[in-house]
């Protein structure tokens, strides 16, 4: 990752795709599965200051103080506690302190598969895109979106203004916050302060203007 940041920063698309590659995974993946393995391995041993200054799109101090949170959660390894977080949050058996689909947050009934996941799923049939995932979870996960950011980057970049503006960057934002609202662990204190400042940074570096669902949770 640490070759990535340098390289993020030659072509504004790689480094949109760089963001989704380190963000999305996770949340996507329970902390205990191989997918995310390396990411945890990386994040926990890198230099939080040269990694800070190549960040792509959000500020370096926003960056420096989300990655060192990062560390400090990680500072026993993938523990009980960040496996336990990540779960309350996101998995449950209990209900989910912040649950990772838009459709939970934009739906009145504030359900999985709703709106914003049947919206997106037509979007990518209409573009002919197929969905990333194993197809269990909804399309709307904030993890799949996150992924699916980086591939359109990187294959379909003449889409990428359209589905963040429609997809991702209306709700994301909210989740985000929820998400800091949610938690007291730093890892995921500071996920969500990385993911939110670097959304952020790339609407505002593609100037895109973005509107703003009504919020049922």
């Amino acid at each position: 990752m640490a070759d990535r940041l340098h390289k993020s920063a030659l072509d504004e698309m790689g480094s949109v795709a760089f963001l989704g590659e380190v963000t999305g995974p996770l949340f996507l993946y329970d902390p205990t599965s191989d997918e995310p393995r390396a990411l945890y391995q990386t994040l926990a041993s890198l230099d939080v200051d040269e990694a800070a200054a190549a960040w792509p799109f959000a500020s370096e101090d926003e960056v420096r103080a989300a990655l060192a949170l990062m560390q400090e959660g990680l500072a026993e390894g993938v523990d009980e506690a960040l496996i336990e977080e990540y779960r309350r949050l996101f998995v449950g058996p209990k209900p989910k302190a912040a649950p990772p689909w838009g459709s939970v947050y934009t739906d009145r009934e504030c359900v999985i598969f709703g709106a914003t996941t049947l919206a997106l799923r037509s979007w990518l049939r209409q573009v002919g895109i197929q969905a990333p995932g194993d197809g269990t979870e909804p399309e709307d996960h904030i993890g799949l979106e996150l992924v699916l950011m980086s591939w359109i980057a990187r294959e379909r970049p003449e889409l990428l203004d359209e589905y963040l503006t429609q997809h991702l960057l209306p709700w994301a934002p909210h989740f985000l916050e929820v998400v800091e609202r949610q938690t007291t662990h730093p890892f995921f204190s500071g996920l969500a302060s990385l993911t939110a400042a670097s959304l952020e940074g790339v609407q505002e570096e593609r100037r895109l203007h973005v509107s703003t669902p009504r919020f049922f949770r």
